[in-house]
């Protein structure tokens, strides 16, 4: 199963609102077959495991277990039900992490299997199972992306200077927040920080898809020549009045009905986009209002050795990191707003 682990995270940014799924096939402690959900509308992890057993091996099929870290769809999507190809390749045995929230899947396959004469063991796991997918659980959820918040602070607390670009950590954390931009649907930040630092918000110095560019410009006043306009990747523009840019490539407006910012209208925005996952990396007052809100899931909060002496004070987090972590320097804390599994 942590094989099966391993093979999904590797494709973690790749499948969209779809969850991520690895399957491994193993004959007598040997694995004959594995595979992932690679793409999104490409083969599910279940059909890339069959697609891998050798033709030396297909007999060994109807004596072998698959191990697989979700249950099996059961409807016709982009691709047909997985439940039908175990059951047409006679696999005997199904060992499965976690059930599908899903209602188009929710237990059907299992119990579908167990009609056939499949043995199927279902919570082997379950605990990683579920943190794998914590972005499709929250979407499918709480109808609502996963949301990260991502920022860095001073020695002493404060996460930039008025008006001024203030880079306060070193070249490897950088890399390391381009590397998790590749890994999420989207990125998001306010007026204040698009005009300050003119930001990319890409995956630039790290391979990988990059992520749709939200911004928050209530009147639309951000001038066209801003990075974020620049076509390079999807952008969309959360606003409340003026009149937006002519068409233009990987641009998109949604106007929304209050002129203060609401995290909550926000994040409904996002879902009906069907971005499963954002990190919000700025300013600190839209960092702060998803923390009063309680709407956010995890912090990842990188504090300089540099000081400031004045500036903008960082968000406050009144709860403890789960994991601390030294960057080249820099120290990288982790919180978490939700329940271990």
């Amino acid at each position: 199963m942590r094989r099966a682990f391993d093979l999904a995270l590797q494709h973690l940014g790749n499948v969209k609102q779809n969850p991520i799924v690895g399957a491994v096939i193993v004959h007598n402690g040997r694995i004959i077959g594995e595979g992932a959900h690679q793409q999104f509308g490409s083969a599910h992890a279940e059909v890339n495991a069959f697609n891998s057993v050798k033709q030396e091996d297909f007999h060994l099929l109807p004596q072998s277990t698959m191990y697989v870290t979700l249950e099996p769809c059961h409807h016709f999507g982009n691709t047909p039900p997985c439940v039908n190809a175990i059951l047409k390749h006679k696999i005997p045995t199904v060992i499965i992490s976690c059930v599908d929230p899903n209602p188009q899947v929710y237990m059907k396959s299992i119990n579908r299997m167990r009609l056939e004469g499949v043995t199927v063991e279902v919570g082997v796991e379950e605990e990683h199972g579920k943190e794998l997918i914590k972005r499709y659980l929250t979407f499918r959820e709480k109808k609502r992306p996963f949301v990260i918040l991502k920022y860095a602070q001073s020695k002493d607390q404060f996460i930039g200077q008025e008006g001024k670009q203030v880079w306060l950590t070193n070249a490897i954390s950088k890399k390391l927040v381009h590397k998790w931009r590749s890994k999420e649907s989207a990125i998001l930040v306010g007026r204040n920080t698009a005009v300050t630092d003119d930001p990319g918000l890409t995956t630039r110095e790290w391979t990988g898809n990059h992520p749709t560019r939200v911004v928050l410009d209530t009147r639309l006043v951000l001038p066209p020549t801003l990075q974020v306009f620049n076509g390079n990747s999807p952008t969309l523009v959360l606003h409340y009045s003026g009149s937006p840019l002519q068409a233009k490539a990987n641009l998109e407006y949604r106007k929304l009905s209050s002129e203060r910012f609401d995290v909550t209208e926000i994040l409904e925005v996002l879902y009906k986009e069907q971005l499963k996952s954002v990190i919000v990396e700025g300013g600190a007052n839209i960092l702060s209002q998803f923390i009063e809100s309680n709407l956010w899931d995890e912090a990842r909060v990188f504090t300089s050795t540099q000081k400031l002496e004045t500036g903008i004070a960082a968000p406050l987090i009144n709860q403890q990191p789960v994991m601390k972590q030294d960057i080249a320097g820099d120290l990288l804390e982790i919180y978490r707003n939700y329940p271990e599994q």
